[in-house]
């Protein structure tokens, strides 16, 4: 994991000098008005950047100005703020002024749509197995949770929900770093091709069930299957189409994106379309797993609470 900005160790027990007046301004450009886009705009022209080496974006700055470490604070297991026992680049009373700003900020934006990364199985409840969905909280906040069951039994154990920033850049900077490991292009590369036939073996599955469709349709104009037959029928082959269909578009996503020449993956993960990051994500993970939280309040990913399956290359075609 990186290190946070403005401290120059993991523990956050020193301050970085070079970086402690940039979000010291930072800050102040928060407060004073300026928009987490702005301040972003602000510090890259500056020539400051993240501790990846990355430009600051609106998203990278939000994250920074959310997190009580840079005041020397953190969350207690009840969800107040506490000395966090390290030194702090801020006072407590700017970041509380950051935390009211987010909130004028949250109610104005909170019905914006939300691009989730890890949906359509990519992430499951850890306790109950079942595929976690996008759901925002009760104050508009995306995120992931495990849905309990309904009147139909359909669901989960609906014990697990987590924060869809947290997540998502959690996975995020784990995918960056397996992308920097030497070799992982080419094992891409020859995993696309794997992917590519599989999407012609989809679609020529798909091509079969659209004639047992038409087959279906014409033994019951001929009176040769009843309704109720043909009704089972056309239901049971539109479901399984509108499986592959959707495997068809992912697989068609895993195997059409580009890492060019990038030589900032850092810049090229936070610039890239959506499509794209869903389509290496898939790529190289066979799925999240997501487990509760210790207690209720806390807002970190906790050692363990999230477990990524890395996916073997040379295998990336078998689930499409």
């Amino acid at each position: 994991m990186p290190r946070l900005y403005g401290f120059d160790d993991q523990s956050r027990q020193r301050l970085r000098d070079d970086e402690v007046d940039p979000l010291r301004q930072m800050v102040s450009r928060g407060l004073a008005g300026q928009s987490n886009a702005d301040v972003a705009l602000w510090a890259n022209g500056e020539g400051h950047r993240g501790t990846l080496g990355g430009e600051w974006k609106d998203s990278s700055v939000g994250r920074l100005f959310r997190n009580p470490a840079i005041a020397g604070l953190r969350y207690d297991e009840n969800g107040e703020l506490v000395d966090a026992g390290h030194p702090g680049a801020i006072t407590r009373e700017e970041f509380e002024a950051l935390q009211e700003r987010d909130k004028r900020g949250k109610t104005a934006d909170a019905d914006a749509p939300h691009d989730y990364l890890l949906v359509d199985g990519d992430s499951q409840c850890g306790k109950c197995t079942k595929a976690m969905q996008g759901s925002r909280t009760n104050a508009g906040t995306p995120g992931y949770r495990c849905r309990p069951k309904d009147k139909q039994g359909r669901g989960g154990c609906g014990e697990v929900r987590i924060n869809a920033e947290l997540l998502e850049t959690y996975v995020g900077e784990y995918v960056v770093a397996e992308l920097l490991k030497p070799g992982i292009r080419d094992q891409i590369r020859t995993a696309q091709a794997a992917v590519r036939a599989q999407v012609k073996k989809l679609e020529a599955e798909a091509k079969d069930l659209e004639g047992r469709r038409t087959e279906a349709a014409t033994l019951y104009g001929k009176r040769q299957i009843s309704s109720d037959a043909f009704v089972t029928a056309d239901g049971e082959i539109t479901a399984s189409l509108k499986e592959i269909r959707s495997r068809i578009r992912y697989a068609e996503q895993m195997a059409n994106f580009s890492l060019g020449s990038a030589k900032d993956l850092v810049r090229w993960w936070n610039t890239a379309p959506h499509s794209s990051k869903r389509a290496i994500t898939r790529l190289l993970l066979d799925k999240v797993e997501v487990f509760p939280a210790s207690a209720r309040g806390v807002r970190t990913v906790e050692p363990g609470r999230v477990v990524l399956h890395w996916r073997k290359l040379s295998c990336a075609s078998d689930d499409g």
